[in-house]
């Protein structure tokens, strides 16, 4: 006797899965269309000015001429990056980045998490609300009004730090042209304008901290300190390698605006750095092709970077970036 297999439940293939799951992705994307929708004008931005621009890159091989257009300029090959890497520019260029960024690195990026630490332990509500609000005011100027206060602070005609030394018996200073002075005065704009907003992320990871263990704390009875390196420190380190991955990224990439308003004829032998020098090259002297090798190159080396720093992160136990 013949017996009949029941197919009703059979289980489905690869094809019918995919499909079963093509719809549910559709359904969830329908219900959550407003959130979709708010991330539209996000997505658009990138595409519209981040990668559609890079097609633009083609030019960093060709010797680009704007009448003749991308399609018709003459292709040269590497020729941009091999004058690039042989003239002397280079070097100056690779040394007063990387010098920039050393100091950013080791002053401005720990400054705001420690500013953190410290606001964390202010018990007065309105006084910390103070403190935040005073050092947050800077970020909202923008570099050209940073400048230009620091520029009538300094300056050595009527400057009021100039007026104060020179009150004490001493001699003016001419800090906006000096070559010692560009570095110092950089990374104290830095701090001036970005530490305050930049502590917003630490006292958000911060507020995430669970209470109870502060209480072992007290109950162990560790002091502030103690607490904040056992405690704060290790509970808001997955926020600071992500940040100081993203930062290692920027190696190459300081700034253009701060640094091009600081710099002028005296002191551009330390002053000038990648994203000036793309400027100059570009606009200035109309060189497109090597200024966009110049970036193109720049980009590299931030997203090679960034590539070993979160496999790094990953190997020592943090999450990275993706």
């Amino acid at each position: 006797m013949e017996t009949k297999i029941d197919t009703a439940f059979s289980p489905p293939t690869g094809k019918e899965l995919k499909e079963r799951m093509k719809k549910k992705k559709w359904a969830q994307i329908r219900k959550n269309k407003a959130l979709y929708m708010m991330l539209f004008p996000g997505i658009l931005y990138f595409v519209v000015f981040k990668y559609i621009p890079m097609g633009g890159l083609v030019i960093a091989f060709q010797d680009y001429q704007p009448f003749l257009g991308i399609l018709d300029s003459p292709f040269v090959g590497m020729n941009h990056f091999i004058r690039l890497f042989t003239e002397d520019t280079f070097m100056m260029l690779m040394r007063n980045t990387l010098i920039m960024f050393f100091l950013n690195i080791t002053i401005s990026f720990p400054f705001p998490i420690l500013l953190a630490l410290l606001l964390n332990e202010v018990n007065n509500q309105r006084l910390k609300k103070s403190i935040q609000t005073i050092i947050y005011l800077p970020h909202f100027m923008s570099w050209v009004i940073v400048v230009s206060i620091f520029y009538v602070l300094l300056t050595t005609e009527g400057g009021v730090i100039n007026n104060i030394i020179e009150s004490f018996g001493g001699e003016r200073i001419a800090f906006l042209t000096s070559k010692a002075w560009l570095r110092p005065m950089y990374i104290f704009q830095d701090l001036w304008k970005g530490a305050g907003w930049g502590t917003i992320v630490y006292l958000a990871a911060i507020t995430n901290v669970d209470e109870q263990l502060y209480e072992a704390a007290d109950m162990d009875g560790a002091g502030k300190l103690r607490k904040m390196w056992h405690i704060t420190l290790p509970c808001i380190r997955p926020t600071i390698v992500t940040l100081l991955i993203l930062k290692i990224g920027s190696i190459l990439d300081m700034g253009f605006e701060h640094m091009f308003l600081l710099m002028n004829s005296m002191n551009r032998e330390v002053a000038q750095i990648f994203d000036t020098f793309v400027f100059t090259a570009g606009i200035q002297n109309g060189q497109l092709s090597y200024s966009t090798a110049v970036g193109l190159f720049k980009g590299l080396v931030g997203l090679i970077l960034v590539v070993f720093a979160n496999r790094l992160a990953k190997k020592i136990g943090e999450d990275g970036i993706y």
